[in-house]
């Protein structure tokens, strides 16, 4: 069997047996994040590691980690965070609450709690901390055991790189591991969801997808900004990685609002 045919046949396998739609994967991400496997395990060929996800349900975790690419930091890419305070935030908190954010793709939880903080500060600082309880932060993401970890609200010292002093003493303990403040674990849920599959949910007033379309082909992440222009609300927000960008016929559905921070509303 030719290296492509291993490599095709592997990635059936995967699909087929965990569900995982590699299919709309960039081969390339894919090819270098199996690679990675296949170097920890010491094995040189796709059909010698598909044998071993065969016998070892362990290594098809470790696997799917890979795949998911579960790397991201508390308030990552700090700019960005920024503008949201500065001109989204205000305006959400004029139409709600009750209000709805989805950070779709979370991984382990960072961007919940700092889109959570961002909306808790401008409440507060307004003197309308009773109206939090009508908002509603949704973590998402494929990798269950990430999402665990979320729940839990803790995280080490290399989560706070981005984190300006004064945010990480407001909603975080001194100690490492740090928690996070009671306060923004009450306005967050997390929840598996297959964002290729999993039908999105509606009536959202912001959208966070950051630095997870780039892995999907163009295909997959038209059809993904067309689900999320379908599931916010007229006027809500969607905010993407520094490297994402709209393309094509999906410009037209929405308006930039930051066009360097990648922030854009729906038209």
């Amino acid at each position: 069997m030719t290296d492509d045919a291993a490599f095709a046949a592997l990635l059936a396998k995967i699909s087929a047996e965990r569900a995982f739609h590699c299919g709309s994967y960039k081969e390339k991400c894919l090819r270098r994040r199996i690679g990675v496997r296949l170097r920890a395990r010491g094995v040189h060929t796709y059909g010698d590691y598909a044998r071993i996800l065969d016998v070892d349900a362990q290594e098809y975790d470790r696997l799917l980690d890979a795949l998911t690419i579960n790397v991201t930091k508390l308030f990552r890419n700090w700019e960005t965070y920024a503008a949201l305070y500065a001109r989204v935030i205000p305006d959400l908190w004029r139409v709600g609450p009750p209000l709805s954010i989805w950070s779709a793709g979370c991984a382990s939880g960072e961007e919940p709690y700092s889109l959570a903080a961002l909306i808790h500060r401008h409440a507060t600082g307004l003197g309308e901390g009773d109206r939090l309880a009508g908002v509603t932060v949704l973590g998402t993401d494929i990798d269950a055991a990430s999402l665990v970890r979320g729940a839990r609200g803790v995280f080490a010292e290399a989560a706070f790189a981005d984190t300006p002093a004064d945010w990480r003493r407001l909603y975080f303990s001194a100690a490492d591991p740090h928690v996070a403040d009671p306060a923004l674990r009450a306005m967050i849920r997390f929840e598996r969801r297959d964002l290729i599959s999993d039908p999105a949910p509606g009536g959202q007033h912001l959208i966070a997808c950051r630095n997870v379309l780039i892995y999907f082909d163009r295909e997959t992440q038209d059809q993904l900004f067309l689900r999320f222009h379908e599931a916010l609300v007229p006027g809500g927000y969607l905010v993407l990685g520094k490297v994402e960008t709209l393309l094509g016929a999906t410009r037209a559905m929405f308006e930039p609002i930051d066009a360097r921070e990648r922030i854009f509303r729906r038209r």
